[in-house]
């Protein structure tokens, strides 16, 4: 972070003070562990804390001045009506200060991999910032903003939301240059009712977008397909289905670790290779290739860019453990993500046999049901020999999948981590292929662990 005054940061929050404010800072914190000198401290509050308990701590740590809606006895206070939205004034100020390319991505599936499929991309030929893991709400955009400094000549910021206006705030706050939406799926609809209404909090990227921003979106997706962009703004599709697309792929084919594909644009076309299995991964390259041809990188520069990307340990990260291989996916769950990953358990050439290892999906409201149905029937239509479920819903899949024709059989329920690893390592054989799929709050990775 580039310094600022104390003057310059109460003018940004609008705030009322009482000391001198002639010191400069050097970090924004909410975190009183990570407070050092000179800082100021945000007392934001929550249903379970409230950061006015710690303003003293935080001046006793070193901090400046700490940002407070009342007065703290013991801390020079710099008092503003809300320290959320202080948060968020102070990080738009402060982007402000910088003249770069910034790229906000969301969409319901797949914004984190594109999020840094894009950082990989734009690092090709700047010097890029970017979200770090899962700080893309109203607290950690703005900690990943403050990161910026004179060095930086891109950021790529992740937008996420359970609400309406959340998407809006960000987006203001962050002010991208170029907007990113993978998808429209079902996650969070237990508090916006519908996909339509998940399309229209989504486009909330565009509240803070400079007025000549492109939109990139996925046109294999049926809402942003039909979508209609009010006041002339450009609107670029990709897509792995249909060709009359700015960007789309052809001659996809899959091996054990890699999608290699081809990317056919307004210049012509080139090949590309991801290090990472799945159609669903194909459309976020195609995103990440669309951002860098609106930076004006080189396609070759592009394509290197998108093979330098490598999934983390929990978003389908495969690994092989005595001749098994494992698919790791268990940072998120919803039925187009869990159909992506079922994709990709049936397209990985094995000897053995196929385990799907489902626990529940989450926030899906109440439609729960139907929605666990229907990834049940997503397992029948795929390769998977068995289906293995953990959590109070994932007894739904099983009866979707028995609805559709998978072998009753062939289906298991567990009320336990544990025994799922049980099982498994009593069944395993060398050359089977394993899938560990489900919702973050499910931990379905401890069967992994569990079996080491």
């Amino acid at each position: 972070m580039e310094k600022m005054s104390l003057a310059e940061i109460i003018q940004a929050v609008d705030g009322s003070f009482g000391f001198p404010v002639d010191t400069m800072v050097s970090a924004i914190s909410t975190d009183t562990r990570k407070i050092i000198e000179n800082s100021v401290f945000i007392a934001l509050k929550g249903e379970r804390f409230d950061g006015h308990d710690f303003a003293v701590k935080a001046m006793e740590l070193g901090a400046a001045a700490v940002i407070t809606e009342r007065p703290v006895q013991g801390a020079r206070c710099i008092i503003v009506d809300s320290t959320a939205k202080a948060l968020l004034d102070l990080a738009n100020h402060y982007r402000r200060k910088f003249d770069i390319p910034v790229i906000g991505v969301t969409g319901s599936v797949g914004k984190t991999t594109t999020k840094d499929m894009i950082a990989c991309v734009a690092s090709r030929k700047y010097k890029t910032l970017k979200t770090q893991g899962n700080l893309n709400n109203e607290i950690g955009l703005p900690q990943t903003l403050f990161g910026l400094d004179s060095e930086y000549q891109a950021a790529v910021i992740e937008m996420g939301m359970s609400h309406f206006g959340e998407i809006s705030r960000l987006s203001m706050c962050a002010c991208p240059t170029c907007a990113v939406i993978t998808n429209i799926g079902v996650s969070h609809i237990e508090n916006l009712g519908t996909q339509e209404n998940i399309l229209k909090a989504k486009l909330e990227i565009l509240d803070g977008a400079d007025y000549d921003a492109p939109l990139i979106l996925s046109k294999d997706d049926k809402l942003l397909a039909g979508v209609e962009i009010h006041g002339g703004r450009r609107v670029v599709y990709f897509s792995i289905k249909k060709k009359d697309c700015e960007v789309y792929a052809s001659d996809i084919e899959t091996d054990e670790s890699s999608v290699a594909f081809t990317v056919n644009y307004p210049g012509g076309k080139i090949d590309a290779v991801i290090n990472c299995l799945g159609e669903h991964n194909v459309k976020n390259a195609l995103a990440a290739f669309c951002v860098g041809l609106e930076l004006g990188i080189e396609p070759e520069e592009i394509v290197k860019g998108i093979g330098d990307f490598r999934p983390d340990g929990l978003r389908q990260n495969t690994a092989v453990k005595n001749g098994v291989r494992f698919i790791v996916d268990c940072y998120n769950a919803a039925p187009d993500s869990m159909k992506a990953s079922l994709s990709v358990l049936s397209q990985i050439k094995t000897e053995g046999k196929r385990y799907a290892v489902l626990a529940d999906m989450l926030e899906l409201g109440k439609n729960t049901k139907q929605y666990h149905k229907t990834v049940g029937k997503y397992v029948a239509a795929s390769k998977a020999d068995m289906l293995l479920c953990y959590g109070e819903n994932s007894r739904y899949y099983i009866e979707g999948a028995v609805q559709s024709g998978f072998p009753e059989e062939n289906c298991l329920h567990f009320d336990d981590r544990q025994e799922i690893a049980k099982y498994l390592k009593g069944v395993l054989k060398v050359g089977d292929t394993v899938l560990l799929k489900g919702s973050r709050g499910m931990k379905l990775e401890e069967v992994l662990n569990a079996l080491e």
